[in-house]
């Protein structure tokens, strides 16, 4: 399928980062299918999560992705039509059928869809609870789901921190199909998914080099680092800010 718009996007996201001196990582490129329709199921640390986690389907035959992204944003005079001309796809958090309907149309037709069963960035870095869109999703369209974890972007653009200095790393740990049978249960799948994903998580920050000087707020509390427990982070939600409005990462419920 010819991308007159997604292709150059993809283009000019490559030159950025090579400019910026973005080391990427990518364990498990195997596990990225080169045909046919896919869920990519990804953890949401930062807001250039959805050009980090196209990289291995770029690197799979120069695929790409289509992303279930925020009704807000299509409704920014700038990013709206870009957005629709790569066709991601709008959600309605309040009315997701209509978001549902077109992600299992896209898998059907045998692409790849990127969703964030977060539903929204995490300020703690661990995973947040999962909703079961992308499972019921892949159990109506009969494909795999595809867990990926994304680390390091926070460190680039994320809730109050931003910073374009050169060199940041960035890991992408892409894990193995995961079959969705139709009746499945989506909550107990849900929760197999999410797991899954808490323990690639795990490796992948085990994995992740520390920058110089820094004072691991990018870490999570567990693991020794000062970003804000969950508990925390889930009060700090309830204040929303300006960041919350403009973040635009959700799922199906």
């Amino acid at each position: 399928m010819a991308e007159p718009v997604y292709r150059p996007v993809i283009f000019t996201a490559k030159t950025l980062f090579r400019a910026l001196g973005v080391r990427f990582t990518v364990t498990g490129q195997e596990h990225m299918p080169t045909t046919g329709g896919a869920i990519l199921a990804i953890n949401h640390n930062s807001y250039l999560d959805y050009a980090f986690a196209g990289l291995p389907a770029d690197r799979a035959g120069h695929r790409v992705v289509r992303f279930m992204a925020k009704e807000g944003i299509f409704r920014n005079p700038v990013a709206g039509p870009a957005m629709r001309a790569m066709g991601h796809i709008s959600v309605d958090r309040d009315a997701g059928s209509e978001a549902f309907r077109q992600g299992v149309r896209a898998l059907r037709d045998g692409e790849l869809l990127g969703v964030f069963p977060e539903g929204t960035m995490s300020r703690s870095f661990e995973l947040l609870p999962f909703k079961s869109g992308a499972v019921r999703m892949a159990a109506m369209a009969q494909v795999p789901i595809i867990p990926m974890v994304v680390f390091g972007g926070q460190l680039i653009l994320s809730y109050d921190h931003r910073s374009f200095a050169r060199g940041h790393d960035v890991l992408l740990t892409v894990g193995e199909p995961i079959t969705v049978e139709k009746r499945a249960d989506a909550h107990a799948e849900t929760d197999r998914l999410r797991t899954l994903m808490a323990a690639m998580l795990d490796e992948t920050i085990a994995r992740f080099p520390r920058p110089a000087g820094s004072d691991l707020w990018w870490l999570p509390e567990r693991l020794g680092g000062s970003a804000p427990t969950p508990e925390e982070a889930r009060r700090m939600r309830s204040r929303p800010s300006r960041d919350d409005n403009d973040e635009p990462g959700t799922a199906p419920a």
